[in-house]
């Protein structure tokens, strides 16, 4: 397990919000905290790179063995050949990105009747950006960002068909395009080139249900069966621990004008959906984060670092029961 640390699921407690009163990380202090973790790399903003000595974080990471992500999003073809020459630079093998065009929690509405040419505008777009990524012998990876459906990051992988093209799979966010986690990553895995570790509880709502964060281990996804899915089709991807945002995902898929822009879809398969939804709900309490409660900065960064460190402790004590297993289990400690 090559697993990293992300810093978009704390972004209070790394100062990386001006309200939070905290001094802002570097990226050299983020490779540090993943080493005191004892995590296997970083996956960091585009812009916390350049902000540092290029070249001495690049030797600063191999000398201890981390591997790096470059964080970005945009599908322009000009802005991703920028960051994949900094990911090229600074050693990174991987530019991860996310194209938008829905609202977070799976919501096209805003483009309504307009999806197909969004569709046809990212794929075009980003055909030259690859064609810079093979030059660069830099991969790009677009996340399944809660914004585009398994088929469709397929169909942008198979009609791309490079080496140096493929998929961010986010752990946590095939429920926000309706779609059942495990059959998902199945489905995606001969593509995915970086994965976010991510996990939520579930709320029933009476639009859908909502998505609201928590740490690795404590909520509906199947990370065993991830792992075993990725240990078939793309063994040695590399991963990050990212939490989910501070704010709850409303997947609303009971709104009758929430699907006219989405792939076809069973009966069969949205019942297995709903069944992880059902199955995993929870029941009375207040599903808001310390952020939605208005809580002070202080509260809600110890929130994130109770979170990250008890993510770092699951996913240690899985990369332990694996090896029990077979698996070598040194990919999580520094090297």
């Amino acid at each position: 397990m090559r697993v990293g640390l992300s810093v978009y699921g704390t972004t209070y407690s790394m100062g990386l919000r001006p309200e939070a009163g905290r001094p802002q990380v570097t990226a050299r202090d983020v490779m540090d905290q993943a080493i005191g973790y004892g995590l296997a790399g970083v996956e960091l903003p585009a812009t916390m790179v350049e902000a540092g000595d290029v070249d001495e974080l690049r030797r600063y990471a191999a000398e201890r063995g981390l591997f790096i992500t470059v964080d970005t999003g945009g599908y322009d073809p000009d802005a991703l050949a920028r960051v994949i020459d900094l990911a090229r630079r600074v050693g990174a093998a991987t530019v991860r990105t996310v194209v938008g065009g829905a609202k977070i929690g799976g919501d096209r509405r805003p483009l309504a009747g307009r999806w197909q040419a969004f569709l046809d505008e990212v794929l075009a777009k980003l055909r030259k950006a690859v064609e810079y990524a093979e030059r660069a012998g830099v991969t790009l990876a677009v996340e399944n960002h809660q914004d585009l459906a398994s088929e469709e990051l397929l169909w942008l992988c198979e009609s791309i068909g490079s080496p140096f093209f493929g998929i961010n799979l986010d752990s946590g966010n095939p429920l926000a395009t309706a779609e059942e986690p495990v059959e998902y990553f199945r489905r995606v895995a001969p593509y995915v080139k970086n994965v976010h570790l991510k996990d939520y509880w579930v709320w029933l709502s009476e639009e859908g249900y909502r998505l609201v964060r928590c740490p690795l281990g404590q909520g509906l996804t199947d990370f065993p069966a991830l792992l075993d899915i990725l240990d078939q089709a793309v063994p040695g991807v590399t991963m990050a621990i990212e939490l989910g945002a501070l704010e709850a995902r409303h997947i609303r898929v009971f709104a009758a004008d929430f699907w006219p822009d989405y792939p076809p879809r069973t009966a069969a398969q949205l019942v297995e959906a709903l069944r992880v939804v059902h199955q995993n709900a929870r029941g009375g309490g207040d599903w808001r984060t310390p952020y939605e409660r208005g809580e002070p900065p202080e509260v809600i960064a110890a929130y994130e670092e109770r979170q990250l460190l008890q993510s770092v402790a699951y996913v240690h004590a899985l990369a332990a029961e694996r090896g029990k297993q077979g698996e070598r289990p040194d990919r999580t400690e520094p090297r």
